[in-house]
């Protein structure tokens, strides 16, 4: 491929394989639960007015079902992505990849309680960005929802 050693493009070149493993694990699970979620949203009664009002199928869909459908899936994917990151110490671990995974995972194995407490600390800060993120995108996603 022409790509030297400790380039750029190596290092994206073997970041293939731990996002794969991160994201497909994760995006199995919430394609499976978002489907379930429409397929019940479907056969809401707003969703037959919708129809008999004569709406295209695409609109009834995506303004109609896709909204209130997104709803749980939102609480699912926010309360994950702290998760996910939790994840990335086996990732770093199995892929020999330096990042906070595995520094977290040394710092553990040598008493280095200071790393310890900080990875915790950043841990419970990305919950809470999380927890945010997610009540932000509930006001988008459900008109009924303000902040107060």
């Amino acid at each position: 491929l022409g790509i030297s050693a400790g380039s750029f493009a190596d290092m994206l070149l073997h970041l293939v394989l731990p996002t794969m493993m991160l994201s497909l694990l994760s995006l199995a699970g919430w394609s499976r639960f978002m489907r379930s979620s429409m397929l019940e949203v479907l056969r809401q009664d707003y969703v037959r007015t919708a129809r008999a009002k004569g709406l295209r199928e695409r609109s009834v869909i995506m303004k109609h079902a896709a909204r209130n459908a997104l709803i749980p899936l939102i609480t699912i994917v926010v309360f994950e992505i702290p998760g996910i990151f939790g994840g990335a110490i086996i990732t770093e671990t199995i892929f020999n990849y330096p990042g906070m995974g595995r520094l977290f995972i040394q710092a553990l194995s040598s008493d280095d309680w200071p790393i310890v407490m900080a990875y915790l600390f950043i841990s419970a800060i990305l919950v809470v960005i999380a927890t945010l993120v997610g009540d932000i995108l509930y006001t988008i996603v459900d008109p009924r929802i303000r902040f107060a």
